[in-house]
């Protein structure tokens, strides 16, 4: 009775009772904050400029003895402490990479929960510290946005209504799929989405979802169950029995699962939960928030790594013309395929699928010599990269890794994992080991966003889970707008890592010429548009997609992308708007590049070139040609001083773009 009264007297002098223990933190620069509750359950809210972005959102997570970390929690200690600084970064968009922030401890005795935040974005995760390793049931991460506000979502492509269990059967997927742009009360409850995600805010607020340092652990895929403002993650659970013998499924088929998502150590780091915050699209052209946040580099030498441009034959379909011989997966095909890289310098040839077995990467195929191309090409200075499935990796990647090393081979591209479950990415980070035990570089491609691997270990150069250009070999443009995609990935897919989207095609059509062709593929854009997706996209290494006997016949272009660096000392995002056109401009050493695209609609812009400072300057640059509507294969290449007002008028055509190579003179 007196509790009861108690509370009515509260409620009577509008006071509130003390019913959780309240936390905030703010951004070094004092615009984000972050509000904690700790009580019964686990919420927090962020804002900025005190403006609520996401409402409180509750936190957990659930272990197989029934307890939950964030239920009925009691703060032990509570420590708010700043952290100014900065990491060098190898092989990244930039050489060094901010670290300032803010960041509170909550112990809460055998676990910690920890904020932080930056001027960027703010983050949270758990920590468990036991003698006894653990098992999670389930993690509870809520996403509740203030405002019933617009979104830009790749759901799992794919028609799961007619299956047996619809939600499961989304978890194995390429991670690949168009946006779509939809209010969040309006998302398909009955589709999982995939990282990274887009909320779009009041006062051009733009909310940025994804996750770092996954490992041990499944991804986060996210869905809107009630029709609401909230968005939930979804966790594969950890397989039980799996199939990794049959041929035909490439990957490692999962036949069922445990009831639970992950096993992990008793002393584990779980994954960086991201919300990334801008107030301009362009910077999240700069976000370095999963790079930061991810594990630091386990490689103490990475001296050998080689960075750079590959030639690949997959895309353009061993489309070899103006030869005396058969082109096709063989020596003599690629042999010329080393002498084009050789040419214009490019570092690597990719063989891609067809060299050998798809479930036995030892039994080559016939009129391929692999100790000959090995020979040949390291006597041209060339290195050569290995296609595989992951099945037939998983057999026994030390003995390939081994093997094909000693022969002279550089990498592998690893393709069809198609999971985001804790094995498989166990699966990631054994395979980056083994690989770099050997001094082989990984191409990840069937697989997830990156969250911080290619930190961990360098030697990931890229990765996929891009809805890349190699859909234009089977789609028209009303089934794939590969144009719209290229102004809106950059922002989403690319903000969280190095993405594998193989541009560089030298056949171009407009909305009227464009078709889909296998042997004979060309993309939905203009030649410019193609050659400024170099400096566009951020990618270590960058695939050459088109035949090197195009190449060849279009020696302008071909030594512009071959001289292009695929990794850079610092990015200055130029002003870019979500969905409609993009502007970077990138250094490496005392070189700028600047590119520009734009998607459906022609566009004149003003690119500032402040960041180049005091001097005079010199341009190389490719521009839309006066017949790109016809011909979009059409440019103009000039040489021209950069104004002294450091403002440069370009005109870009409907899916056009614009790239230059700016030096002091």
């Amino acid at each position: 009775m007196k509790r009861l009264t108690l509370s009515l007297f509260a409620l009577a002098l509008g006071l509130t009772l003390p019913a959780a223990n309240p936390y905030s933190l703010t951004s070094p620069d004092g615009k984000l904050k972050v509000d904690v509750e700790v009580g019964k359950t686990i919420t927090y809210a962020v804002s900025m400029n005190g403006q609520p972005l996401l409402a409180p959102s509750a936190i957990s997570m659930t272990l197989n003895d029934g307890s939950v970390l964030g239920a009925g929690a009691r703060v032990k200690s509570a420590a708010t402490t700043q952290h100014r600084g900065s990491v060098p970064a190898t092989f990244y968009k930039k050489s060094k990479v901010s670290d300032d922030y803010n960041q509170l401890l909550l112990s809460f005795g055998r676990y910690t929960l920890t904020f932080r935040a930056y001027d960027e974005g703010v983050a949270y995760r758990f920590s468990t510290k036991s003698k006894k390793a653990l098992i999670v049931k389930n993690e509870q991460a809520t996403f509740r946005f203030a405002k019933d506000w617009d979104c830009t979502v790749p759901y799992v492509r794919g028609d799961f209504s007619k299956a047996k269990d619809p939600i499961a059967a989304q978890y194995h997927n390429s991670f690949e799929n168009t946006y779509t742009r939809t209010k969040l009360s309006k998302l398909d409850a009955q589709k999982l989405m995939f990282l990274p995600i887009i909320v779009e805010a009041d006062n051009n607020v733009k909310v940025n979802i994804t996750e770092s340092d996954v490992q041990s652990y499944p991804g986060m895929f996210l869905r809107n169950t009630d029709g609401g403002t909230a968005l939930t993650g979804v966790f594969a659970p950890l397989p039980d029995k799996v199939d990794d013998t049959t041929p035909t499924n490439l990957g490692v088929n999962v036949i069922t699962r445990h009831d639970y998502i992950a096993a992990t150590p008793g002393t584990h780091r779980f994954p960086w939960r991201i919300i990334s915050v801008t107030t301009k699209d362009e910077q999240l052209l700069g976000n370095d928030m999963v790079y930061r946040l991810a594990e630091p580099s386990r490689l103490t030498d990475t001296s050998w790594i080689r960075p750079g441009m590959t030639s690949w034959d997959w895309w353009n379909d061993w489309s070899l013309f103006k030869v005396d011989f058969k082109a096709g997966i063989n020596t003599q095909t690629y042999k010329y395929f080393i002498d084009f890289a050789a040419r214009y310098g490019l570092p690597y040839v990719l063989i891609d699928d067809g060299w050998s077995q798809r479930d036995d990467l030892f039994k080559v195929r016939p009129g391929m010599d692999m100790k000959e191309l090995a020979r040949y090409a390291n006597e041209k200075g060339v290195g050569l990269l290995l296609w595989s499935s992951m099945m037939a990796f998983n057999k026994d990647m030390e003995a390939l890794c081994k093997t094909y090393s000693a022969m002279g081979y550089k990498g592998f591209k690893v393709d069809f994992m198609d999971r985001n479950d804790a094995a498989c990415n166990d699966f990631l980070y054994k395979v980056a080991a083994t690989a770099a035990k050997y001094h082989m570089v990984i191409d990840f491609h069937g697989i997830h966003k990156p969250d911080g691997i290619t930190r961990t270990y360098p030697n990931v150069l890229n990765m996929e889970g891009v809805d890349g250009q190699e859909n234009v070999k089977w789609a028209t443009i009303g089934q794939y707008d590969q144009t719209t995609y290229d102004v809106t990935v950059p922002f989403l897919r690319n903000m969280a890592g190095p993405m594998d989207y193989t541009q560089g095609a030298m056949l171009n059509g407009t909305r009227s010429s464009y078709r889909p062709s296998n042997s004979q593929p060309m993309s939905q854009n203009t030649r410019t548009h193609q050659l400024a997706e170099y400096v566009v996209f951020f990618s270590p290494l960058n695939m050459l997609c088109d035949s090197p006997t195009r190449y060849m016949d279009n020696d302008a272009c071909t030594r512009f992308i071959a001289a292009c660096p695929t990794v850079w000392d610092e990015t200055v995002p130029l002003e870019s708007k979500l969905g409609e056109y993009v502007a970077v401009a990138r250094r490496k050493g005392n070189t700028w590049y600047v590119g520009a695209i734009t998607g459906w609609t022609a566009r004149d812009m003003k690119l500032d070139l402040s960041f180049l400072g005091s001097g005079d300057f010199q341009a190389e640059c490719f521009a839309d040609g006066p017949n790109v509507d016809k011909v979009a294969e059409d440019y103009v290449y000039r040489q021209t001083a950069v104004p002294q007002n450091r403002v440069m008028d370009v005109h870009l055509a409907s899916a056009g773009g614009f790239v230059m190579k700016i030096t002091k003179k």
